[in-house]
């Protein structure tokens, strides 16, 4: 087994079918490990690939210091952001964008339907045993302009879910190209927009990106959605704008997170938040594996991962 590449894996329950495809991989040897632990034993301390599972993806980090052999860290999430400082120098490290598309584009629609026919009313009118009819003001998704913030693989196959509603979708990506606006246009193309969704990574340029005066620009009752990252959104101008009634927003992703039980935001009736669950549905870490096994044959062949994170 000298001879052969060493990748580390989880045991967790929900890791296992990760070991079948990382195995199918020539000239690598599988070999797995508790991600609670503390310490490694010998076999696991000559990993050259380190999986990290998705659950939980911050536990293991300590454990890099015992690979005095490692050269590359695969993560399952589709950002990079919680990993790029803490992997060493020289170790190349790459995500699984892609794998999470579909589950998240479908959280964003569901939840852009959801606050626009106003179903949190109505699940609150029917805890009260009301029948609400004609007591809320409900709105249809055909003709809104949506902006999405983030033109990776989740924001494009959110337009083209939008699209099939009749919505129109505006994006914006760090970089203009063909079909889409780059970063510096961005404030000019905030209002005018019904519905705005973040789907971007974090990093210097996102964070904190949607602020006090990008919100102010955002039109009167428009919707936030967030599906990127927690700190891309500055919590407390977000909650002055939802308990002034101006805006809407639906989470999957906030700051702090866990959000505590006493934060003002979970008091906004304008709001609706998910516990940054969007891509949590059966077979997502499959895809997520799948993605990541691509990612370690294209390192392995001597290629730079399509995933690898810039640092």
């Amino acid at each position: 087994m000298a001879d052969k590449t060493t990748i580390l894996v989880s045991t967790e329950t929900d890791d296992l079918v990760a070991h079948e495809l990382f195995g199918q991989i020539d000239g690598v040897e599988v070999v797995g490990y508790d991600p609670t632990t503390k310490q490694l034993d010998e076999v696991q301390r000559r990993a050259n690939v380190f999986v990290p599972p998705y659950r939980g993806t911050n536990r293991p980090m300590a454990l890099m210091a015992q690979m005095p052999h490692l050269r590359m860290v695969q993560i399952t999430a589709a950002g990079t952001d919680e990993w790029v400082n803490e992997v060493p120098d020289g170790v190349v490290l790459a995500g699984a964008r892609g794998a999470h598309a579909g589950p998240v584009s479908e959280w964003i629609l569901s939840a852009v339907l959801a606050q626009l026919r106003q179903w949190p009313a109505l699940v609150r009118y029917q805890d009260e045993y009301t029948w609400a009819h004609r007591r809320f003001d409900a709105d249809t998704l055909r003709g809104k302009r949506v902006l999405i913030v983030g033109a990776g693989s989740i924001g494009m196959a959110t337009a083209r879910l939008l699209d099939a509603f009749g919505a129109s979708s505006t994006l914006v990506a760090s970089t203009a190209r063909d079909g889409i606006h780059g970063a510096a246009e961005l404030p000019a193309l905030i209002g005018g927009h019904q519905v705005v969704v973040i789907t971007a990574p974090l990093n210097e340029a996102t964070l904190n990106l949607v602020d006090k005066s990008f919100l102010a620009a955002m039109d009167d009752g428009a919707l936030l959605v967030n599906a990127g990252r927690g700190k891309i959104v500055d919590t407390d101008a977000l909650v002055a704008e939802l308990q002034a009634g101006r805006l809407r927003a639906a989470l999957d992703v906030t700051e702090p997170e866990p959000l505590p039980e006493d934060h003002p935001l979970w008091s906004c009736t304008g709001a609706i938040i998910s516990p940054h669950s969007a891509r949590t549905v059966p077979g997502t870490n499959a895809l997520c594996y799948a993605v990541a096994a691509d990612q370690v044959k294209a390192f392995l062949a001597g290629r730079v991962p399509s995933n690898a994170a810039t640092r």
